[in-house]
C-alpha cells in the first residue's frame, strides 16, 4: 500500500502536492507481511506520484510477478499484474459475489493496514517539517525502529 507523508511545502512546490489529498506531501510504499508487520518502507517520492507508479519505479510489481508473490492491495493497484488482487471497482450496484469478495479481500487486508498506521504513529511525520530529501532517511529510520526486537 502507499501512503502520503504531508510535508509543509509551499504552493510552488507543485511536484509534492497531492491532488487526491489536497495537500503537499511525500508518497511512501510499504510492504507488509499478513500478520501486519512492515517488512519494507519505499523511499519517499513527491506526493503526486500515484501508488501504483510508485511501486513500478521501487521494482514491487515486478519482483512479485517475478516470484510468483500473492499481493492484496486496494484499488489503486488495479492493471498492476496477474499476482497482485484488487477489490471489484465500485459500480452502482453490484453482484452480491463482488460485494463478499470485496469483503473477503478488505477482511484479508486489515492486518497490512497496520503497517501504514504504525508509520503514521510517529509524530515526526504526521506532518514532516524538514527538508523533503530527509523524509526517505526518517522512513528508514523508523522502520528500524519498529522492527528492532529491544529483549536482551
Amino acid at each position: 500500500d502507499g501512503t502520503l507523508i504531508p510535508t509543509d511545502r509551499i504552493k510552488t512546490d507543485e511536484p509534492y502536492y497531492s491532488q487526491k489529498h489536497r495537500k503537499h506531501g511525500m508518497n511512501a510504499q510499504v510492504i507488509a507481511a499478513p500478520d501486519g508487520t512492515p517488512l519494507w518502507f519505499s523511499r519517499a517520492t513527491p506526493g503526486r506520484t500515484h501508488d501504483l507508479t510508485a511501486a513500478r519505479s521501487h521494482g514491487i510489481v515486478q519482483a512479485c510477478l517475478t516470484r510468483q508473490i500473492l499481493v492484496l492491495a486496494d484499488r489503486a493497484y488495479q492493471g498492476a499484474g496477474a499476482t497482485v488482487r484488487t477489490p471489484y471497482y465500485h459500480h452502482h450496484e453490484q453482484p452480491p459475489q463482488n460485494q463478499q469478495f470485496n469483503r473477503n479481500h478488505a477482511r484479508l487486508r486489515t492486518p497490512g493496514e497496520r503497517a501504514l498506521a504504525q508509520l503514521k504513529s510517529w509524530r515526526l511525520l504526521r506532518r514532516a517539517r524538514c527538508s523533503t530529501r530527509r523524509i526517505g532517511t526518517i522512513i528508514q529510520a523508523v522502520h528500524t525502529l519498529l522492527t528492532c526486537d529491544y529483549s536482551g
